[in-house]
């Protein structure tokens, strides 16, 4: 396959990682809590959330939604909903942001690296767009950075993922918590498509932009014919 063709299908890929990663960053459905259900015939409250905002649903238990032993759900029956936004970096206010105890400190740590994933997209974009109206030599420095950023803001989506992993794990075992339930929802899983399609086709351009391997063992880089994605 032509170098130029790979690259165009990594760049592919990347649209699909940056759509998923900006997808994930402004929804808010990360994660799923639901409270224990004793009887039926009343109203429960679930929770979802993601980086910015808490939306608690407000969902009524009939007869035929109701299963012994588990938790207010699914989330998906209709019901009265209420969201709030954290107020992350606003100083002088209560720590305590959810009505539970959690540690608003994962839930600043996983929006601030989302940001810096962001941004190193945003580096990554400009570096393609300069690739793609460059010409010469210049179309395949700007690959390198452009695969680097692409990568960091992969790692940078994993961090933030393991971050609200450890925020969820928390409040489930926490003490005074009402949840008993959770799973992680979409929006989660949007954000694991764009780790792994982020840094993989970060690497993947970097090493397409590296210099043409030697044909043979007695040849050096510098010898080997150049190979530029026109």
């Amino acid at each position: 396959m032509h170098k130029r063709t790979k690259i165009k299908i990594a760049i592919f890929v990347l649209l699909v990682g940056m759509a998923c990663m900006f997808t994930a960053v402004v929804t808010d459905h990360w994660a799923v809590l639901s409270p224990r259900v004793d009887q039926v015939n009343q109203t429960c409250e679930a929770a979802h959330f993601g980086l910015w905002r808490l939306c608690k649903k407000y969902i009524y238990i009939s007869s035929e939604n109701y299963v012994p032993g588990h938790g207010c759900g699914p989330i998906s029956l209709p019901g009265e909903e209420n969201c709030t936004y954290f107020r992350h970096f606003t100083p002088g206010l209560d720590t305590e942001i959810f009505e539970y105890k959690t540690q608003k400190e994962y839930n600043i740590s996983a929006a601030a690296i989302s940001i810096f994933s962001l941004a190193f997209i945003i580096l990554g974009s400009l570096c393609l767009v300069g690739s793609c109206t460059g010409k010469g030599k210049g179309r395949d420095y700007l690959l390198k950075p452009a695969g680097m950023f692409f990568a960091f803001a992969g790692l940078c989506a994993f961090i933030s993922l393991e971050v609200m992993r450890q925020s969820v794990k928390r409040m489930i075992e926490s003490e005074d918590t009402i949840w008993i339930e959770y799973h992680y929802a979409w929006s989660f899983a949007c954000a694991c498509t764009a780790f792994v399609l982020l840094f993989l086709t970060g690497i993947a351009l970097l090493l397409l932009s590296m210099p043409q391997m030697p044909r043979n063992p007695w040849e050096t880089c510098m010898d080997a014919e150049p190979d530029q994605a026109e």
